[in-house]
């Protein structure tokens, strides 16, 4: 009977044949999930057929996150033990339930993958290792309601891969994706993955292209974790960036979307999670370097190991700073306020700049914008994070026109409509994706040098 890969990818396509193309394509490090009650009207021996065996067969109840009603368990039952005919590699059979007749009939060409779904705030996972059921491979999925929860399993999957047992065990929601992440560094047997052309099964479910680009099958325990955190965060290129540079200089570390909005929180992930290196996004970069005793406001920080000093610094200023150095010096407007936007004032006043800034709090008219005259506008408010977001505070953008002759957007999306006003108004434009690219090279350098052996 075939082992079972490190990934497992769930077919959750809308149409069988779109379905049944991704399962094909799959390389050897990925087995197709198929959910026989998201095609609940097929044949289960035919879908089995189709995929020429090479499948793990499931049946998800509602409770758990399927379609297949609750008060149809014989129905459920039945329709798995039709899918045997076929003789698929393996099969999910929940963790409590005993093994079906016609299950136990087919275990001399079928490996049962045992799972447990377990509720918000619910972490019994040491105790269901201490009686594990018949199988061959066993699955337990809680919830991440704190970013530190994962932590809570490098334990058990320690214990399991020291024990010769196939475990995997994450935890659900964006602030557990960690857990998938790292099962292999942890001690997991394998993890699951979303198709590259379809939706994820399950919230913090990744698409089967990241975890292959983040080399997950192949994280050991002398990895190091270093990420971007804040809130949002999933959106951010810094895996993209990040990853390459650590493969290429043959460093052991991996970089994740880490997110949380609480310095509180923020701090015990620090520890539960053993991370060594952050790049620091709002709303934390004032509060996580002032809960550390650091001043801020920082969007760098990194240590050699866990318990060692944290090091911090600010790449955005530097990467601003090299900005403002071939632009037309003279007075600027200031947009926003915050750590993004105190990082700019510190730059913009220590390159002698007059400075006018505008937020909510503090606002500024057009009158007195027009008397300063500003030669450059540097927008550091949230505006253009979401779809739809308009520019900020368009009267005093017009007030400055005038004057204007360069613009800087700190925000890294391509079309922000403040990059769009000031490509239109015919500025030189800084844009993010230049400021991301500067300040993540300085980023990249010192966790490289800093993080880890």
């Amino acid at each position: 009977m075939s082992p079972l890969p490190f990934h497992l990818v769930t077919l959750t396509h809308s149409e069988w044949e779109q379905a049944l193309a991704c399962g094909r394509r799959l390389g050897d490090d990925a087995l197709p999930e198929l959910r026989l009650d998201l095609f609940p009207e097929a044949d289960p021996e035919a879908l089995v057929d189709a995929l020429k065996r090479r499948c793990l067969v499931t049946c998800r109840r509602v409770s758990e996150g399927g379609r297949w009603p609750d008060g149809d368990e014989a129905g459920r039952i039945a329709h798995l033990v039709k899918a045997l005919k076929g003789k698929p590699q393996w099969l999910d059979l929940e963790w409590d339930l005993p093994i079906p007749p016609g299950i136990q009939a087919a275990r001399t060409h079928v490996r049962l993958l045992r799972s447990i779904h377990v509720a918000p705030g619910v972490f019994d996972l040491e105790a269901r290792l201490r009686q594990l059921p018949e199988g061959e491979a066993f699955k337990w999925v809680g919830w991440a309601e704190r970013l530190g929860d994962s932590g809570r399993l490098r334990a058990p999957l320690a214990w399991a891969r020291d024990h010769g047992v196939r475990l995997a065990a994450f935890l659900m929601g964006p602030k557990g994706l960690p857990s998938r992440v790292l099962q292999a560094a942890w001690g997991g047997a394998f993890t699951y993955g979303a198709p590259d052309d379809g939706p994820p099964a399950a919230p913090g479910q990744l698409p089967l292209a990241a975890l292959r680009a983040w080399r997950s099958a192949r994280l050991h325990p002398g990895h190091g974790l270093c990420g971007v955190i804040g809130d949002p965060v999933l959106h951010s290129r810094g895996p993209a960036f990040h990853n390459p540079r650590f493969q290429y200089a043959f460093k052991d570390l991996v970089y994740l979307p880490l997110a949380c909005a609480e310095a509180e929180e923020a701090l015990e992930a620090l520890e539960a999670l053993d991370i060594l290196g952050l790049s620091i996004t709002a709303p934390l970069k004032l509060a996580l370097p002032r809960a550390l005793g650091l001043a801020g406001p920082l969007n760098t920080l990194w240590r050699r190991t866990p318990g060692t000093p944290w090091q911090g610094a600010n790449t955005d200023a530097e990467a601003l700073g090299q900005a403002l150095s071939h632009l037309t010096p003279g007075p600027v407007l200031l947009l926003g306020e915050g750590g993004v936007a105190a990082t700019s004032r510190a730059v913009l006043e220590a390159a002698g700049r007059p400075v006018l800034q505008a937020c909510r709090r503090s606002p500024a008219g057009p009158e007195a914008v027009a008397a300063l005259a500003p030669v450059g506008v540097v927008q550091a408010t949230s505006l253009g994070m979401a779809a739809g977001d308009s520019a900020p505070f368009p009267d005093l953008l017009e007030a400055a026109l005038s004057s204007a002759r360069w613009a800087v957007e700190w925000i890294y999306k391509e079309d922000t409509a403040f990059a769009l006003w000031a490509r239109e108004a015919g500025l030189s434009l800084v844009p993010g994706a230049a400021l991301f690219e500067a300040q993540a090279e300085a980023q990249s350098r010192r966790f490289i040098e800093g993080c880890g052996g």
